[in-house]
């Protein structure tokens, strides 16, 4: 593994030679070759080096053409671009001297692209010489890899919290629903769209009495319970939101129905007449829906539907209750749960 010194010249052997340029190149004067270093076989992919002519592994890199034993000799000395031709985009600097026996010895070093065949080839520190400054190239593209990639890791949660952020800030916690501050942004987009939408406002009947009889921890429960309902009667693409106590806004986009806004309001009122049970006590309840549609206005305003929607709320729990009621419309009879 040692070198030797003989009149002023030295050898090495092949496992100081791979230590020291581990990508070098040895030819002969028929452009054979007849050593190279272990990184460049690894660059190769497997490709056996020795035996094949030089003009088969190496190209010159500017301007493109074959690499012979001519152009080598002619440029010893000098530092010459060249590229693997299995895979072009790895290039060197090469410094050619020419051999007693009429060959020549190529020491190559990577230019620019280190990096990109390091990504490549999966080379490490082991693929260098211990002396070659590319290692502490080496350190600097990890270490700014890791940074890199811990601050798209925090970019990335950083995003996680601020979308889940705006998720909360948008949903009702105790139903899970939206909430009045969504309801607001999605009647505005609606409008400012010209989209055609349906709206409900629901409001419980008896709903203190359970709070009163049964304590808010059953009131609770029926809130989640009604959310529950307005969920299964509605579609994905439909918005229900709690806006109060116990009052709810169901928003219907693209539809503009009133026969089918009714017999769904109905279903709602069917559902929520149902006893929802509580730790061994039923809690009932009832519901008034005031609905109107966008389609019933010259100019739609959020504000004047939501309005208008309630005002149908309060004439039918005037009217007895558990009752939907369309702005403009007849009063539509829905199932009583009184």
């Amino acid at each position: 593994m040692g070198a030797r010194l003989k009149d002023g010249s030295v050898s090495f052997g092949p496992l100081a030679l791979a230590r020291l340029m581990p990508l070098h190149l040895a030819v002969n004067a028929t452009g054979q070759i007849v050593n190279a270093g272990p990184t460049l076989q690894k660059l190769m992919n497997g490709q056996a080096a020795l035996g094949r002519n030089i003009g088969d592994v190496l190209a010159l890199r500017r301007p493109p053409g074959p690499l012979t034993m001519p152009v080598l000799l002619a440029q010893h000395d000098l530092a010459l671009g060249v590229v693997l031709t299995s895979d072009p985009t790895v290039s060197f600097r090469a410094l050619v001297v020419p051999t007693l026996d009429g060959g020549a010895f190529l020491n190559l070093s990577f230019g620019i692209g280190v990096a990109e065949a390091v990504r490549r080839h999966a080379l490490t520190v082991e693929d260098f010489a211990a002396t070659d400054l590319t290692v502490e190239m080496l350190y600097l593209v990890e270490a700014k890899t890791a940074v890199m990639d811990e601050l798209r890791n925090l970019n990335r949660r950083l995003q996680g919290a601020k979308v889940a952020a705006e998720e909360q800030a948008l949903t009702d916690q105790l139903t899970g629903l939206r909430n009045r501050r969504a309801l607001d942004l999605q009647m505005k987009a609606l409008i400012r769209l010209g989209a055609t939408f349906g709206l409900m406002h629901i409001d419980l009947d008896f709903f203190k009495q359970v709070n009163d009889t049964l304590g808010h921890a059953a009131g609770d429960h029926v809130l989640r319970q009604v959310a529950r309902v307005l969920t299964q009667e509605t579609r994905a693409t439909d918005m229900a939101a709690r806006v109060g106590g116990d009052e709810f806004v169901v928003v219907f986009p693209n539809l503009s129905d009133t026969a089918q806004l009714m017999r769904i309001a109905d279903r709602i009122i069917a559902s929520v007449t149902e006893p929802i049970a509580f730790e061994g006590r039923d809690c009932r309840i009832s519901a008034s829906i005031g609905v109107t549609v966008s389609t019933l206005y010259d100019s739609p305003d959020a504000d004047r539907m939501l309005s208008d929607a309630d005002s149908a709320l309060y004439d039918v729990k005037r009217d007895g209750r558990g009752k939907a009621l369309l702005v403009g419309g007849p009063l539509i009879e829905g199932l009583v749960g009184r």
